[in-house]
């Protein structure tokens, strides 16, 4: 049983091995410690922290595309404030659309507020489909987490399983044993990056100041990037990168969800962006002066035991469908070669034949009726040997050969000797 159970993870594990090595290759930090390490190290966890490492890396590159979209959204919005600010700037809609050119089947010669709405819009819901597949990508990496743990588990014996065991529930208190998380965008929250970050005198906190601080671009807006560096405090409280227990990945997920909290009850337009109105609004709210405490990631596991069951289950589906791909391929590559050996014995008797053929030729002689009886002759036994053998088959395709083969002979013979011929081959 554990031997099939090893080339199980096995499987699993050397497909999820090479995509991160694949990435890992492009970088050169990487590329040093991988020609260090073997593939045992490796499946040991011995890489693990680098493997968070380069989430964190796949992450900020994914950061980066969502900030052009941002942008795109900000250009937009700034566009429509000048239509409405009735500012004379003439806005260039042919260099918007094509900035966002799956919408190009907008009215082409005017540019109007409503059609910006509806790029404003279309920006919005690509921007809120990019958080859920962000949520969705880290609940997959939270279940593999416990999958891989789970199958490591089962290679140890009870000892080694217990202290494993034991180092996990260790190392999960110590991640949950952290300073109290001030609430995302609450004043205390605020306050705190005003005299940390800012190194201004919590008395003198003021919210406009506050605003025009952080508003790091200086547009009157605090976008989500803004808005989500606010929090680098609160997250260095539960994570610090030097830590075991503290896993990176879970940090960016954190923020994210901080970052969606707070829009959520400051950016009272939706348009993914903060204005200085709508966060003084905000200021003057319960919510931002006796905030309910915030329940951190480790207080909400990321799936339901429903998920991770139908997760392992979608793992294990995957693991036998490769296995079965395997064996199907190995059965088409033994077909092949079968076929291949077939018609390598057909032409080299084709060869023969037609080599037969010239040398009739060149002769000009014409065969007597007798060789083709001898022929035919010889090939009756062919019936009697069983078809499985290989010779068997071989005879017969003697048989075939000749019935294909040799007819065209015929053609050059007089009318004559042609029926006599077809005759014999048609004996019993």
């Amino acid at each position: 049983g554990v031997r099939k159970h090893l080339n199980d993870t096995g499987l699993h594990y050397d497909r999820y091995l090479r995509e991160v090595i694949d990435f890992l290759e492009k970088d050169q930090h990487f590329r040093e410690k991988l020609h260090n390490t073997d593939m045992e190290d490796i499946k040991q966890g011995k890489l693990a922290k680098e493997l968070d490492f380069v989430s964190h890396h796949v992450r900020t590159k994914l950061d980066e595309l969502k900030r052009q979209e941002v942008n795109r959204l900000r250009t937009l919005i700034k566009a429509k404030q000048d239509l409405e600010g009735g500012n004379d700037i003439a806005v260039d809609h042919q260099a918007l659309l094509k900035q966002f050119e799956y919408l190009n089947h907008m009215n082409p010669h005017t540019f109007e507020v409503d059609d910006l709405d509806r790029l404003i819009r279309s920006a919005t819901k690509d921007l809120e489909n990019y958080d859920k597949e962000r949520h969705d990508e880290f609940k997959r990496y939270e279940m593999m987490k416990e999958h891989d743990r789970r199958e490591h588990l089962k290679t140890l014996d009870d000892d080694d399983r217990k202290k494993e065991e034991e180092h996990y529930e260790e190392m999960r208190k110590k991640h949950a044993d952290h300073p109290k998380v001030n609430h995302p965008g609450s004043q205390n929250q605020l306050k705190e990056v005003w005299e940390e970050a800012d190194g201004l005198d919590p008395e003198d906190f003021d919210p406009k100041t506050f605003f025009n601080l952080h508003d790091t671009n200086g547009d009157g807006f605090f976008d989500e990037q803004e808005l989500e560096a606010l929090f680098t405090k609160e997250l260095e409280k539960i994570y610090d990168p030097t830590n075991e227990e503290d896993d990176m990945v879970e940090m960016e997920e954190e923020r994210l969800r901080m970052r969606e909290h707070v829009m959520n009850e400051v950016d009272s337009n939706k348009d993914r962006l903060v204005s200085l109105d709508e966060f003084l609004v905000a200021t003057k709210k319960k919510e931002f002066l006796e905030p309910d405490s915030w329940e951190t990631l480790e207080q909400n596991q990321a799936y339901t035991d429903e998920e991770m069951r139908e997760f392992e289950e979608h793992l294990a589906q995957q693991e036998q469908d490769l296995n079965l791909k395997a064996v199907d391929l190995q059965k088409q590559r033994d077909e092949l070669e079968r076929q291949q050996e077939q018609l390598n014995a057909q032409k080299i008797e084709l060869q023969q034949a037609v080599e037969h053929m010239e040398r009739l030729k060149s002769q000009k002689v014409e065969p007597p009726p007798e060789v083709h009886e001898a022929q035919a002759q010889e090939h009756q036994p062919a019936q009697h040997i069983p078809q499985d053998t290989p010779q068997g088959h071989h005879e017969q395709q003697n048989q075939v050969l000749d019935q294909h083969g040799l007819p065209q002979a015929h053609q050059d013979l007089p009318p004559g000797h042609h029926e006599a011929a077809q005759g014999e081959h048609n004996m019993p």
